[in-house]
Parts: C-alpha cells; structure tokens; sequence
C-alpha cells in the first residue's frame, strides 16, 4: 500500500479535516491525517500523512511555520477574520512606520490568549462550541514564539491594509497576533485573508492543488521527510533487528530524537537518545 506525505495547497471554504477526507478520497485509504489546521478562510499548506505516515506527523506539527497575513485595522469580528460577524468599526488611519514599529513588541516570547472561535478544549467542550452557543469563557495565556514578523506590503487610508509576513511556532493564532497589535497601537484589526506558505522544510513549490489530487501518487514523498534535519543513525542488519522490536541502541554523544535509518536507507523508526543510549518512541518498521 502506498504510504508517505502529500503536501497539499487548500484553498479557501474547506477546513483541513475537508481536505483530509477529499485524500481518502482520491487515494482509496482510510489511514489519512493532517499536520497543523488551517482556519477555514485560510489557504496554503497542509502536510497530510498517508499510511504508516500519519505516526510522524507529531514531528511535522512541531515545526515552525510561515504566513502572509493581509490586516484590517479598525474593524474588529467575532472570529478575529473575515468569516466573523462585524462588531466594532473605528477609522484608524496608522501609516506603515507605526505598524512596523509595533511590530518590534511582537518578536520572540509572548504570550497569547486563544480566541473563542478556536478547537481547543476547556472542560471536556471545545471554545467554538461554546462560542457558538453564545457563551464566553476564561482562557488562559499560552506561550508561543515568533522569530520573525515584518510588514511587505501597505494600503493607507481610515481601514489600512496591511500585509504582514511571519515565522513562528507551533500553536499560533496569526488572528489573535493581529488584533493584539492593533490594540497595541490604540484599535482593533481583523484578518481578511491568510495563506501559509512554509511548514517546517514543506513549502507551496511541494504542494499539489486539490483539483489535482487524481496525481497525487507523483507528488508521494517519502516517510524519512516526515522528520527533516533530525540527527540520523544508521543501522545494521543486527542493529535493525533490534530496532523494530524497540529495543534500546547505543547512541553515543548523541541527545534528543533520532532518526533511525536502515542499511537500504530507509527510515524504520524515531528513537530518544539521551546518556548514550537511544530508546524507541515510534517503530515503523
């Protein structure tokens, strides 16, 4: 059975367990998962794992990740972009120079407080469904990283436009990023369009359309892609033997996960190594 990774290039309407099932779909198997979701409004990528595939995408999920954000100033939403409902309107004519120096607050560690329209689970319910009863909840801060944020490109006016380009972790609301630095510059923004472009060392010149799914076998890569610039051990028969049974390895002067790779080269398993000895988080061979 064929097994690997598509990266595909979802375009706006469907959200990424849509595009997940459109997969199933054209490849005839149910093993299928995704890598990261992408709002609904939102285009670009979406790594999904095909196979034995869909047990590495943890590895995939935890890499940084790329967006153009095109920024509304002065109208805010419900949902914090264009598919909410409009719930305040003030002209906030900002130039260029003061969205880019409030960017400056934004770069490395922050915090963010999840938006309501959001997957994650409070009490057993996820904050859409609560959201969608018309209910607002507590959130707590969460920490994530942005390395990079700058703006490429400006349209002034009352309701500046504003494109924005950023590099960040996991776990990053672009929605939340961009209503917060406009309170920061004393209004309220919202976004009216987002692709993402990179996610770890996947980028859009992978990425195969969705009306082109019947050729996706061409666009297959292999499973060892799952997990990227992860140190690698080579193994040999004796010692590929031991690693698709789980067993521990010698892992001399070597820490953190490590890509086990078997003599023909192929990918078999993802081990921890740490204190010179290496122990099996996920056996796929």
């Amino acid at each position: 059975m064929a097994e690997g990774l598509l990266v595909i290039d979802k375009p706006s309407g469907p959200t990424s367990h849509d595009i997940v099932a459109k997969v199933r779909r054209a490849t005839g198997i149910k093993r299928v998962g995704h890598a990261g979701t992408l709002d609904p409004l939102a285009t670009g990528v979406v790594v999904i794992g095909i196979g034995r595939a869909t047990r590495l995408l943890r590895y995939v999920q935890e890499s940084p990740k790329v967006y153009i954000a095109r920024v509304r100033f002065g109208i805010a939403t419900d949902s914090l972009d264009a598919d909410g409902r409009e719930t305040a309107r003030a002209p906030m004519p900002v130039t260029e120079k003061q969205v880019a120096s409030a960017l400056s607050g934004f770069r490395g560690n922050i915090q963010q407080t999840p938006p309501m329209v959001s997957a994650i689970q409070v009490g057993g319910r996820r904050l859409h469904e609560i959201a969608r009863a018309g209910e607002e909840i507590e959130r707590q801060p969460r920490p994530v990283e942005v390395f990079s944020i700058e703006v490429v490109g400006f349209e002034g006016g009352e309701f500046p436009l504003a494109t924005i380009a950023v590099e960040c972790s996991k776990g990053t609301y672009i929605r939340v990023l961009a209503d917060d630095i406009a309170r920061v510059l004393g209004g309220r923004a919202h976004l009216e369009e987002l692709r993402r472009t990179r996610v770890g060392s996947f980028g859009l010149e992978l990425a195969l359309a969705v009306e082109n799914l019947d050729h996706w076998k061409t666009s297959l890569l292999p499973l060892a892609t799952a997990v990227g610039p992860m140190p690698r051990l080579v193994v040999n028969d004796d010692q590929r033997l031991r690693t698709i049974h789980g067993r521990t390895l010698e892992a001399v002067g070597m820490e953190g996960p490590i890509a086990v790779i078997d003599p023909a080269g192929d990918l078999i398993a993802v081990y921890v190594a740490g204190d010179g000895v290496a122990r099996a988080e996920v056996v796929i061979s």
